[in-house]
Order: structure tokens, then sequence, then C-alpha cells
């Protein structure tokens, strides 16, 4: 059998028409996996039209995942032939780089409702599918900023704190019926997650502010140098990986 190999097997992932879903999706499916590619963007269609060009099997739901009845729907979609094994909660948005104190409630609700409450809703939807099934992997994208207090504004960071907390939970809890789940941490990656944003809005006293923290980072990674990672957590090879909080910033947390 080929190393993390995913044959046989469903993966649905989140905000992949571009980034880091992207790269994870073309990826596993280049491992076998049949692949759910979920955005919110038309351009979810790409990186199915990449993938099957390349002999891989995918699909596109366009949708707003905060959506609670768009969220159980794609896992229902992503079971439908009942080989869902893999749910990777990319999607996510930036703030406005502001402190508690200058945080608008549009951007808190915003931030908290597609980076936290949109991978419960998910999460919610697929525990009980891959327990039916036998097992599977959840793979949370979190962020250098849900293990620290410097990298984004108020809310990106509670939502990312927050995708922690649910990470932990549910590994714990359905641990022993053989689901997983663990979280990636981004540093800065080669996305287009500021394009999220009116970048005209930024804070940017408070940004200014994290500056020295922000130029500690050695690079940007590459989307690919992600999927990679992601790749492993959702394969056989780790399966003793569980709960676990993985940095993949170049050693940025390490500073």
């Amino acid at each position: 059998m080929a190393i993390f190999d995913l044959t046989g097997k469903t993966v649905v992932v989140t905000g992949a028409g571009s980034g880091i879903g992207r790269a994870t999706a073309v990826l596993v499916a280049a491992q076998g996996a049949s692949v759910v590619v979920a955005d919110i963007a038309e351009s979810a269609h790409g990186t199915v039209t990449m993938i099957t060009d390349d002999g891989g099997s995918a699909r596109a739901v366009v949708g707003d995942i905060s959506d609670p009845a768009v969220a159980a729907s794609l896992i229902e979609d992503g079971n439908a032939d009942g080989t869902l094994w893999g749910l990777v909660n990319n999607a996510g948005v930036m703030d406005l780089f502001a402190g508690v104190s200058h945080v608008d409630d549009a951007t808190w609700e915003r931030c908290l409702r597609i980076n936290l409450t949109a991978p419960m809703y998910l999460m919610r939807a697929a525990v009980p599918v891959l327990v039916e099934n036998g097992g599977g992997s959840i793979v949370n994208m979190s962020s250098a900023a849900g293990m620290r207090g410097a990298a984004a504004g108020a809310a990106y960071t509670a939502s990312k704190h927050g995708l922690i907390g649910l990470t932990r939970n549910t590994a714990y809890t359905y641990g022993k019926l053989g689901v997983r789940c663990n979280a990636v941490m981004p540093g800065g990656v080669e996305t287009n997650i500021m394009a999220s944003i009116d970048q005209t809005k930024l804070d940017t006293e408070h940004l200014g502010a994290l500056g020295p923290v922000h130029a500690s980072a050695l690079r940007n990674a590459k989307p690919d140098e992600l999927a990679v990672l992601v790749l492993f957590l959702l394969s056989a090879e780790a399966s003793n990986v569980n709960g676990a909080l993985i940095a993949n910033d170049g050693g940025w947390s390490a500073g």
C-alpha cells in the first residue's frame, strides 16, 4: 500500500476554491480520495477541474457553510456512498486587526460565525457519520493566532483560540470511537485571505503594534507546505495522532 493512501475514502475540504484548501484538495485527490470541494465562491469548480484533469475524483459544492442547513447538507453529500472519512475545516476570514476596544460588531460576528461556528456545524453533522463509518479524521485549520495574542485582532484571535478548544474537546470525546481531530497552526501563508476584508478599514495603529511580532516570522509558507501536513493527519499513518496542535509556521512560534 502506498504511504498516505486514501483510496476508497471521501474527504470534504472547505475553502477549497483557493489557497490552502485548493492545495489540500488536489493533494488528497492525488492520493486516491474522492474530494468534495466546498467554497462560497464559484472558484470551487476550478479546483474540481484541476483534480479531474489529472485523473482524480472531485465534485464542487458552492454555498455558505455558516448556514447550519448548508453544513449538514454538505456532510450528507460527502457521505452519499457511505465513504466519508475526512473533514478539513479550512475556510476562514481575517479581521481588521482591531483590539477589543475597537472591534466592531459586524467583524466580531463574521469571524466567529465563519471561523468557529461553521466548523462546529460541520463537525456536529460529520462526527455521527464518521462513527457509523468506523472512524475518520477531522483537521481544523487554526492559526498562529490560536496560540498567541499578537498575530491578529481580537475577533480573529478569539475565533482561532475557540477552534483549538473545539478540536481538543472533540478529540477527547470521540477518539475512543475512532474519530481523530487535530489542528494545524499556520503562520503567514501565501493565500488571498486578506481579500476577505476591506483593507481600507484596517486598524493600522493596532497592526503597527503587532509589527515587531510579524517581522519575526521567517517567511510566508506556500499552500502546498500546509497541505502535506493535512494529508498526513488524514491518513492511517497518523492513527495515533489525536488532539494535537501542530505549528506549521517555519519556527515563528518557537521565538
